[in-house]
Protein backbone atom coordinates (compact mmCIF):
# COMPACT_ATOMS: atom_id res chain seq x y z
CA UNK A 1 0.00 0.00 0.00
CA UNK A 2 2.77 2.49 1.25
CA UNK A 3 4.71 1.81 -2.42
CA UNK A 4 1.27 2.37 -4.02
CA UNK A 5 0.41 5.59 -2.64
CA UNK A 6 4.13 7.14 -1.48
CA UNK A 7 6.72 5.54 -3.93
CA UNK A 8 9.56 5.32 -2.80
CA UNK A 9 8.35 6.31 0.86
CA UNK A 10 8.23 3.87 3.96
CA UNK A 11 5.42 4.30 5.69
CA UNK A 12 5.17 3.36 9.77
CA UNK A 13 2.87 0.35 10.56
CA UNK A 14 1.13 2.58 12.90
CA UNK A 15 -0.09 4.92 9.87
CA UNK A 16 -1.03 2.23 7.35
CA UNK A 17 -4.69 2.38 8.10
CA UNK A 18 -4.97 6.15 8.31
CA UNK A 19 -3.41 5.68 4.37
CA UNK A 20 -5.91 3.17 3.93
CA UNK A 21 -8.68 5.44 4.94
CA UNK A 22 -7.33 8.69 3.50
CA UNK A 23 -7.46 6.53 -0.28
CA UNK A 24 -10.96 4.64 0.20
CA UNK A 25 -12.39 8.82 1.15
CA UNK A 26 -11.00 9.47 -2.15
CA UNK A 27 -12.47 6.79 -4.03
CA UNK A 28 -15.35 6.69 -2.53
CA UNK A 29 -15.87 10.49 -2.84
CA UNK A 30 -14.82 10.24 -6.50
CA UNK A 31 -17.82 7.93 -7.49
CA UNK A 32 -20.27 9.84 -4.68
CA UNK A 33 -19.43 13.11 -6.30
CA UNK A 34 -19.53 12.10 -9.91
CA UNK A 35 -22.98 10.50 -9.81
CA UNK A 36 -25.39 12.51 -8.29
CA UNK A 37 -28.94 11.43 -8.90
CA UNK A 38 -31.49 14.72 -8.02
CA UNK A 39 -34.70 14.36 -7.42
CA UNK A 40 -36.91 17.10 -8.49
CA UNK A 41 -38.88 18.94 -6.55
CA UNK A 42 -40.24 22.04 -7.65
CA UNK A 43 -42.81 24.24 -6.04
CA UNK A 44 -42.75 27.48 -7.95
CA UNK A 45 -40.42 29.93 -9.85
CA UNK A 46 -37.16 28.25 -9.04
CA UNK A 47 -38.49 25.21 -10.55
CA UNK A 48 -38.42 27.26 -14.02
CA UNK A 49 -34.70 27.85 -13.36
CA UNK A 50 -33.72 24.69 -12.27
CA UNK A 51 -35.52 23.12 -15.39
CA UNK A 52 -33.52 25.43 -17.07
CA UNK A 53 -30.44 24.05 -15.87
CA UNK A 54 -31.44 20.45 -17.19
CA UNK A 55 -31.16 21.76 -20.59
CA UNK A 56 -28.91 21.63 -23.64
CA UNK A 57 -27.73 25.28 -23.01
CA UNK A 58 -26.65 24.47 -19.20
CA UNK A 59 -26.44 20.40 -19.74
CA UNK A 60 -25.30 19.82 -16.00
CA UNK A 61 -25.51 16.55 -16.99
CA UNK A 62 -21.54 16.85 -17.16
CA UNK A 63 -21.55 17.15 -13.78
CA UNK A 64 -22.69 13.44 -13.71
CA UNK A 65 -26.50 14.13 -13.12
CA UNK A 66 -27.72 12.86 -16.27
CA UNK A 67 -31.46 12.41 -15.16
CA UNK A 68 -33.95 14.13 -12.39
CA UNK A 69 -35.44 10.86 -10.65
CA UNK A 70 -38.72 11.18 -9.74
CA UNK A 71 -38.64 8.46 -7.15
CA UNK A 72 -37.01 9.54 -3.68
CA UNK A 73 -35.94 5.15 -3.98
CA UNK A 74 -33.38 6.47 -6.96
CA UNK A 75 -32.19 9.70 -5.92
CA UNK A 76 -29.53 10.71 -3.02
CA UNK A 77 -29.79 14.53 -3.70
CA UNK A 78 -33.00 16.77 -3.09
CA UNK A 79 -33.00 20.13 -4.80
CA UNK A 80 -35.94 22.20 -2.86
CA UNK A 81 -36.77 24.73 -5.21
CA UNK A 82 -39.46 27.46 -4.80
CA UNK A 83 -41.88 28.36 -2.00
CA UNK A 84 -41.86 25.92 0.92
CA UNK A 85 -45.68 25.61 2.72
CA UNK A 86 -46.50 24.12 5.76
CA UNK A 87 -49.07 21.93 4.13
CA UNK A 88 -46.39 20.67 1.40
CA UNK A 89 -43.50 20.42 4.47
CA UNK A 90 -44.84 17.02 5.99
CA UNK A 91 -44.52 15.65 2.33
CA UNK A 92 -40.95 17.10 2.01
CA UNK A 93 -39.88 15.09 4.79
CA UNK A 94 -41.30 11.96 4.30
CA UNK A 95 -39.65 12.27 0.87
CA UNK A 96 -36.22 12.81 2.67
CA UNK A 97 -36.48 9.90 4.67
CA UNK A 98 -37.16 7.57 1.77
CA UNK A 99 -34.09 8.16 -0.19
CA UNK A 100 -31.50 6.24 0.81
CA UNK A 101 -27.99 7.11 2.64
CA UNK A 102 -25.77 9.27 1.52
CA UNK A 103 -28.51 11.88 0.59
CA UNK A 104 -28.28 15.87 0.26
CA UNK A 105 -30.22 18.57 0.52
CA UNK A 106 -29.79 21.71 -1.84
CA UNK A 107 -32.47 24.56 -1.13
CA UNK A 108 -32.86 26.65 -4.19
CA UNK A 109 -33.98 30.03 -3.92
CA UNK A 110 -34.93 32.97 -1.01
CA UNK A 111 -37.85 30.74 -0.28
CA UNK A 112 -36.77 27.54 0.73
CA UNK A 113 -33.54 28.70 2.17
CA UNK A 114 -35.30 31.28 4.08
CA UNK A 115 -39.07 31.97 3.44
CA UNK A 116 -38.28 34.58 1.00
CA UNK A 117 -40.62 37.39 0.75
CA UNK A 118 -43.64 35.20 2.24
CA UNK A 119 -41.07 35.54 5.32
CA UNK A 120 -43.43 34.73 8.12
CA UNK A 121 -46.82 34.51 6.57
CA UNK A 122 -49.24 32.07 8.03
CA UNK A 123 -48.99 29.20 5.20
CA UNK A 124 -44.99 29.23 4.76
CA UNK A 125 -42.39 27.91 5.95
CA UNK A 126 -39.47 30.21 7.11
CA UNK A 127 -36.82 28.00 5.39
CA UNK A 128 -36.63 24.13 4.47
CA UNK A 129 -33.83 23.95 6.88
CA UNK A 130 -36.10 24.00 10.64
CA UNK A 131 -37.22 20.45 9.83
CA UNK A 132 -34.26 19.16 7.26
CA UNK A 133 -30.52 19.40 7.32
CA UNK A 134 -29.26 21.48 3.99
CA UNK A 135 -25.86 21.16 3.07
CA UNK A 136 -25.81 24.04 0.16
CA UNK A 137 -27.75 27.23 0.23
CA UNK A 138 -28.46 28.61 -3.27
CA UNK A 139 -29.18 32.76 -2.64
CA UNK A 140 -31.63 34.23 -5.38
CA UNK A 141 -35.50 35.01 -6.21
CA UNK A 142 -35.50 33.19 -8.55
CA UNK A 143 -31.26 32.17 -8.95
CA UNK A 144 -30.40 31.72 -12.46
CA UNK A 145 -29.38 28.32 -13.99
CA UNK A 146 -25.74 29.12 -13.36
CA UNK A 147 -26.03 30.05 -9.85
CA UNK A 148 -27.90 26.32 -9.51
CA UNK A 149 -24.82 24.91 -11.07
CA UNK A 150 -22.39 26.72 -8.73
CA UNK A 151 -24.35 25.25 -6.19
CA UNK A 152 -24.11 21.91 -7.29
CA UNK A 153 -20.07 22.55 -7.53
CA UNK A 154 -20.06 23.49 -3.99
CA UNK A 155 -21.78 20.24 -3.17
CA UNK A 156 -19.35 18.32 -4.76
CA UNK A 157 -16.53 20.45 -2.91
CA UNK A 158 -18.10 19.26 0.04
CA UNK A 159 -18.56 15.72 -0.81
CA UNK A 160 -14.66 15.53 -1.61
CA UNK A 161 -14.16 16.69 1.93
CA UNK A 162 -16.30 13.68 3.38
CA UNK A 163 -14.60 11.04 5.56
CA UNK A 164 -16.17 7.69 6.37
CA UNK A 165 -14.86 7.93 9.52
CA UNK A 166 -17.39 10.75 9.81
CA UNK A 167 -20.16 10.62 7.75
CA UNK A 168 -23.97 9.66 9.49
CA UNK A 169 -24.28 6.51 7.42
CA UNK A 170 -21.75 4.91 8.51
CA UNK A 171 -21.81 5.37 12.31
CA UNK A 172 -22.65 2.54 14.27
CA UNK A 173 -25.36 4.01 16.11
CA UNK A 174 -28.93 2.94 13.87
CA UNK A 175 -30.41 5.63 11.19
CA UNK A 176 -33.14 7.91 13.05
CA UNK A 177 -36.21 9.00 10.27
CA UNK A 178 -36.62 12.55 11.06
CA UNK A 179 -40.25 13.21 12.36
CA UNK A 180 -42.59 14.24 9.89
CA UNK A 181 -44.35 17.70 10.76
CA UNK A 182 -47.80 17.79 12.34
CA UNK A 183 -50.37 19.91 10.63
CA UNK A 184 -53.25 21.14 12.06
CA UNK A 185 -54.33 24.96 12.89
CA UNK A 186 -50.47 25.23 12.76
CA UNK A 187 -47.51 22.96 11.97
CA UNK A 188 -45.88 21.57 14.82
CA UNK A 189 -42.84 19.70 14.88
CA UNK A 190 -42.57 16.52 17.30
CA UNK A 191 -39.18 17.20 18.11
CA UNK A 192 -40.78 19.86 20.01
CA UNK A 193 -43.25 18.62 21.54
CA UNK A 194 -41.92 19.12 24.99
CA UNK A 195 -41.09 22.34 24.66
CA UNK A 196 -44.43 23.41 23.25
CA UNK A 197 -46.41 21.30 26.54
CA UNK A 198 -44.35 23.32 29.09
CA UNK A 199 -44.81 26.64 27.15
CA UNK A 200 -48.89 25.46 27.12
CA UNK A 201 -48.14 24.46 31.47
CA UNK A 202 -46.77 27.29 32.33
CA UNK A 203 -49.40 29.56 30.09
CA UNK A 204 -52.24 27.57 31.63
CA UNK A 205 -50.78 28.13 35.05
CA UNK A 206 -50.46 32.39 34.41
CA UNK A 207 -54.16 31.88 33.60
CA UNK A 208 -55.69 30.28 36.12
CA UNK A 209 -53.50 33.08 38.48
CA UNK A 210 -55.50 35.87 36.81
CA UNK A 211 -58.09 34.20 37.14
CA UNK A 212 -58.15 33.41 40.87
CA UNK A 213 -56.96 36.91 41.43
CA UNK A 214 -59.69 38.40 39.32
CA UNK A 215 -62.27 36.58 41.78
CA UNK A 216 -61.04 37.87 44.95
CA UNK A 217 -62.68 40.90 46.22
CA UNK A 218 -60.86 43.79 45.73
CA UNK A 219 -58.89 45.30 49.65
CA UNK A 220 -60.62 48.22 50.94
Amino acid sequence: MSEITNPGVEIPPDLQGAVEITTLDKIYNWGRRSSIWPMMFGLACCAIEMICAATSRFDFSRFGMEIMRPSPRQADLMIVAGTVTKKMMPQIVRLYNQMPEPKYVVAMGACASGGGPFKEGYNVVSGVDEYLPVDVYIPGCPPTPQALLNGLIMLQKKIDTQSIKTVRWYSKEPEVSIPVPVLGPDIMDPRQYAQIKQYTAQKLEAQRAAEEAASQPAAS
